[in-house]
């Protein structure tokens, strides 16, 4: 009978647990409904123009777009990939989706991919490293896709959505963020470098562009290798010239990394924070291993 009561006892506990859990939730969700803002008008949910009708709907799921009147709702295509970037296939496949909320000047950006397992070359800070470099420095997106994609043809979806709601990005710049992303996605295929990594050294050296203010080609070549080396990477020579030349493309349309140093900043900071907490902390998983063997064993004790 006292086994029973103690069973019984456990399931209260997780039905209770999850009935508030629910609750919380949906008081939640009933605090937060969205509103307009007047300023920057509806966020904008930009669909890949290969999804199919039941794809879309998933989309929007994930989204959690629940009042279409609140949301403005896009589709991009080939045509818009050649429309931005000289030189893309229009007859491209396009189902990495978003949702963009453009926000006051000086909020930053916040990158989030819904679907991580998805997307699966572009992360967070690849992300925000290219959009800086288009010019888009105060906004909310969230990347999803019902497929597994590389996750490029966001980036296009995203400056769609940026002329949808009036903002002249500057073209120059948005084939230059493209051939960034592109760049950084190799490098983590090509060389084997961790998307991290990637996205540190990629960081660093617009950090370092920001405080030096390079005049001359040679300037980015020796930025370039100053971070290659504090960084301990090795690339092969013609990845270490796409990287000079990309950076140097950058300084001759006179990007000023100077007004976003705080986000580059930030960015560093998130990755390295993130890095130290798996792996530079011997620590961790001992950690986590002795949670949960504490935790059955806890429940291991009700039924004693």
């Amino acid at each position: 009978m006292k086994h029973l009561l103690k069973v019984l006892l456990v399931f209260t506990l997780v039905l209770t647990g999850l009935s508030f859990t629910g609750t919380a939730l949906a008081a939640n969700g009933d605090k937060e409904k969205d509103s307009i803002n007047e300023k920057f008008g509806l966020p904008i949910v930009v669909y890949g123009g290969s999804l199919s009708e039941e794809q879309k709907q998933e989309v929007r799921e994930l989204l959690n777009v629940k009042d279409p009147e609140m949301v403005e709702e896009i589709t991009v295509t080939g045509e818009d990939l050649v429309k931005y970037i000289d030189g893309e296939d229009r007859n491209a496949r396009m189902f990495s989706s978003a949702k963009i909320t453009r926000k006051e000047k000086g909020e930053g950006l916040a990158i989030k991919r819904e679907t991580p397992k998805n997307i699966t070359e572009v992360t967070n800070d690849m992300y925000a490293n290219a959009l800086l470099t288009a010019g888009i420095e105060d906004a909310e997106v969230i990347v999803v896709s019902p497929v597994k994609v590389s996750g490029h043809s966001a980036l296009v979806g995203i400056y769609k959505a940026y002329e949808v709601s009036g903002e002249v990005l500057d073209k120059d710049r948005m084939e230059v963020a493209n051939e960034e992303l592109s760049l950084a996605t190799n490098l983590a295929e090509k060389e084997g470098m961790d998307q991290e990594k990637v996205s540190e050294l990629l960081t660093e050296i617009k950090k370092q562009i920001a405080e030096q203010d390079p005049a001359t080609k040679e300037d980015i070549e020796k930025i370039v290798e100053e971070q290659l080396q504090k960084l301990e990477i090795q690339l092969s020579e013609e990845d270490r010239q796409l990287l000079i030349d990309l950076f140097d493309k950058m300084r001759e349309l006179d990007i000023n990394f100077d007004g976003v140093k705080q986000q580059l900043e930030d960015i560093s900071k998130q990755i390295k924070d993130r890095v130290e907490n798996v792996i530079g902390n011997p620590g961790f998983w001992q950690g986590v291993a002795d949670f949960f063997r504490e935790l059955f064993q806890s429940i291991a004790n009700l039924f004693k």
